[in-house]
């Protein structure tokens, strides 16, 4: 397919390609096996998705690239960017906990590009309901991750029922991996730009932070409350962890949410969704937000626990300090705690004050629409009753996410009860919604 690459880069907001999606581009195009390895934040996505674009043939009307990613956030956030890229064909997102009716009517009138987790995609391959036959192309993004989660029964299922493929592009933020056999995989061009100026780490700052006790809530609290009022990342290693250090901040007045792998799906997005769009100041996570996820770029990254594996501390620093932008990584330890092998060299302490002030309480508040896509609800619809029918103002929202059968709206706080009774009877495009704050 003839692409016009600079009309593509102006709908995505970009320039120019940074040298690692030019290198990528090439590379893609003129080899039939490519093993990309480039950090977290540099644009990978983009990376691949010109080049695959390229070898689309418009008129051909079966899948024709499949990408597997382990994660229902990362196969969203790859469908977010082909959309940006506006190339006119379609794509299709599958993942456990979506709606298999919804995407079995989707694939029956099946789009270029297929996103999915290997076990949705699995399944929908088992019951015929794409063909394989035009699938020449398959991308696994992080595929290393995809291999963590469990999916290699699947992984290799797929890659065995897929006969006509011609390219294979293997995706990762993560150097010496093993690529598995079942992937067919010989002797890929590599594309590394890990130790490429890109990732410098001179505009990353890493600092100490003492805790004189054991459990380190009170030091992760006076810390944030040093931090004027600035979103940070929060890292714990366990899932009941995230979620009690949540619990133990928000009584201290800090707003928070977590975000982890035990969660259902819904929740998991909501949180994602309520940080992105500044409803919440500080996500307490788990390595799954590490990498593959559609949040800001971040200026504080906390590790309230330290990973087991340099790689993964590496994913979590890799939230900030991205393409020349400045970020502080936090190391939290009480004095008993041991640091790991993979932490050398001095590291500036920072001293805490006892007094800060409580961090302002966050600008927006996300109020959830029982409508979306589906019901032919848009963001211009939205807006519109919002300004006309709940009074508000432009500068009163914020950003406005329509799902399939809901949508999510920020609302600057202060405006939300206004708008909440305003908006009781009203209706949206002449139907009646549920309207309330999200919880």
């Amino acid at each position: 397919m003839e692409v016009n690459s600079q009309a593509i880069l102006s709908h995505l907001g970009i320039e120019s390609l940074n040298p690692m999606q030019e290198s990528a581009h090439k590379t893609i195009i003129n080899h039939d096996a490519v093993l990309l390895i480039a950090p977290t934040g540099t644009g990978k996505t983009v990376g691949y998705l010109l080049p695959v674009l390229q070898l689309l043939n418009p008129s051909i009307h079966s899948v024709q690239c499949l990408i597997l990613v382990p994660s229902r956030e990362l196969a969203l956030q790859i469908e977010q960017v082909w959309k940006k890229m506006s190339t006119g064909l379609k794509v299709n997102v599958c993942y456990g906990g979506h709606s298999s009716q919804v995407e079995n009517k989707n694939l029956s009138n099946p789009p270029s590009i297929l996103i999915g987790t290997p076990g949705r995609i699995a399944d929908h391959i088992k019951k015929g309901r794409f063909s394989l036959e035009g699938i020449k192309t398959l991308v696994l993004d992080e595929f290393d991750k995809s291999l963590e989660f469990g999916f290699q029964v699947e992984m290799e299922y797929i890659i065995n029922s897929l006969n006509k493929l011609r390219k294979k592009i293997l995706v990762s933020a993560t150097t010496s991996i093993e690529i598995p056999e079942f992937a067919g995989v010989i002797k890929p061009k590599i594309v590394d730009f890990t130790s490429d100026e890109v990732n410098k780490v001179s505009d990353l700052t890493l600092k100490l932070v003492i805790s004189e006790d054991k459990d380190k809530v009170d030091t992760l609290f006076n810390l944030l409350c040093s931090l004027n009022s600035e979103p940070a990342l929060i890292f714990c290693n366990h899932r009941d962890a995230c979620e009690r250090t949540t619990a133990m901040l928000y009584d201290k007045g800090i707003f928070c949410t977590f975000y982890h792998g035990g969660m259902e799906q819904d929740n998991r997005e909501l949180a994602l969704i309520r940080f992105r769009n500044s409803s919440v100041n500080y996500l307490v996570t788990t390595d799954l937000a590490a990498r593959g996820l559609d949040i800001p770029e971040m200026k504080h990254v906390i590790h309230f626990h330290l990973p087991g594996q340099e790689h993964e501390f590496l994913h979590r620093n890799g939230r900030t300090a991205r393409m020349h932008a400045k970020g502080t990584s936090y190391v939290v330890l009480s004095r008993e705690e041991k640091q790991p092998a993979y932490l050398t060299g001095p590291m500036e302490e920072m001293i805490l004050q006892k007094k800060n002030k409580l961090p302002e309480p966050p600008k927006f508040k996300t109020i959830y629409i029982s409508g979306g896509k589906k019901n032919k609800l848009n963001k211009i619809d939205i807006v519109g009753s919002f300004l006309q029918k709940g009074k508000l103002e432009k500068e009163d929202l914020g950003q406005i996410e329509v799902k399939d059968f809901y949508t999510y709206v920020a609302v600057k706080s202060e405006k939300v009860s206004g708008l909440l009774f305003d908006m009781k009877e009203k209706k949206l495009k002449g139907k009646k919604y549920k309207i309330g704050v999200a919880r």
